[in-house]
């Protein structure tokens, strides 16, 4: 973050949007499909999902071209090109679930750069075929690393056509630090829509939105709750690595870019709950997403019973449906999964420290800490 950025009054804001250019209003005309990116709405959800009087707003990072890491594509790259990193026309190669490709095809026709994705089997053929069509050449591991699954085996893909194209760039979306810097508008954005943000609620993967949005926000309220939501047999927060169907949050790894001493708590979900979640969503409001905006509107909307009615609590939504209709919106998938009608319970389990036991259904747990694979 910039040293400008640290230490903004709030009463400048207006100021420091249009001396860093951040995107115009939204409707504007645009030259460049990046012009698309940012501005992008907060929709209260109150009833029927959450109580009478009750909600939270949710900031809708969906209606972005490609969703919330169109943000972070197109801020890595730029920050590569102005030191030199990237040279103009230079390959960029990546590990992606899917959100981030779509950010990294779409800075690739922006900038001028081919870019290569490197992903595996759990992508879904439509988003294969959508990255394939905006140009990006998409490989597919086929075996997970033992230990570091299949977030590690694409890692090792990404290492092994770096060495072989000594011109290509890597963003490094796990431990790059312009990761995190590239959410200061989208949190900036948020000051201008509500004003007083008392929780943030963000899904954590590569743990960049998560840590740029409320390091942004605590420039202006110090007080501001950090909560993360992850996902079971994930990483991210001392449990151990195991299997995962939900992408877009969690990890089998340990990116940098997870600051664990600004959080306040974690949630961790299983799939069945996010499942239900995002149909609850969808029916009752139209506005969902994939399996982070089911886990993230889970704690929304616990939070939103259970905190004092005069808190304001924003969550992130990461993206929209279209990508999940043979996953989150298909019953046969779900089925198969044994993931339908998996109706969370009302409130969350409990555990004292993230590593008393494994969790599998809806915990939360108050004393976050650095777990020790990700000490450095």
């Amino acid at each position: 973050m910039s040293t400008a950025l640290r230490s903004i009054n709030p009463r400048d804001i207006d100021s420091f949007l249009a001396a860093h250019e951040l995107p115009g209003r939204a409707g504007l005309p645009r030259r460049s499909p990046a012009g698309m990116v940012g501005n992008t709405p907060v929709l209260w959800i109150g009833e029927p999902f959450n109580p009478p009087g009750r909600g939270f707003w949710a900031k809708l990072e969906g209606t972005n071209p490609g969703g919330i890491k169109d943000r972070a594509a197109l801020h890595m790259i730029a920050a590569a090109r102005k030191r030199g990193e990237l040279a103009p026309g230079s390959p960029v190669i990546e590990s992606t679930s899917g959100t981030l490709g779509l950010g990294l095809a779409l800075a690739g026709i922006t900038y001028g750069h081919p870019v290569t994705l490197v992903s595996d089997p759990g992508m879904e053929p439509l988003m294969v075929h959508q990255l394939r069509a905006l140009g990006a050449h998409v490989e597919v591991v086929t075996e997970p690393h033992p230990v570091g699954g299949w977030q590690q085996a694409r890692r090792q893909r990404v290492h092994e056509l770096l060495v072989r194209t000594p011109s290509a760039w890597c963003p490094d979306q796990y431990n790059n630090p312009d990761n995190a810097d590239a959410y200061a508008p989208l949190a900036l954005e948020l000051i201008v829509q509500l004003g007083r943000i008392d929780v943030l609620v963000a899904a954590v993967g590569t743990g960049g939105h998560s840590a740029g949005i409320a390091r942004t926000l605590r420039t202006f309220n110090p007080e501001l709750r950090l909560v993360g939501v992850d996902s079971v047999n994930s990483t991210v927060f001392g449990q151990p690595a195991g299997p995962r169907l939900m992408r877009g949050l969690g990890s089998s790894i340990h990116p940098r870019n997870v600051d664990h001493t600004a959080f306040d708590e974690v949630h961790w979900v299983a799939p069945g709950e996010a499942v239900w979640t995002c149909r609850e969503l969808a029916r009752g409001h139209y506005a969902s997403g994939g399996w982070s905006v089911g886990a993230v509107a889970l704690v929304g909307n616990w939070l939103a019973r259970t905190q004092p009615e005069h808190i304001r609590i924003v969550a992130i939504f990461p993206d929209g449906v279209h990508r999940y209709w043979n996953t989150v919106y298909s019953d046969d998938y779900c089925r198969e999964h044994g993931l339908l009608h998996c109706s969370p319970a009302a409130d969350p389990d409990e555990i004292a420290h993230p590593g008393d036991y494994v969790v599998e259904r809806w915990t939360r747990c108050t004393n976050v800490t650095v777990p020790e694979g990700a000490l450095r």
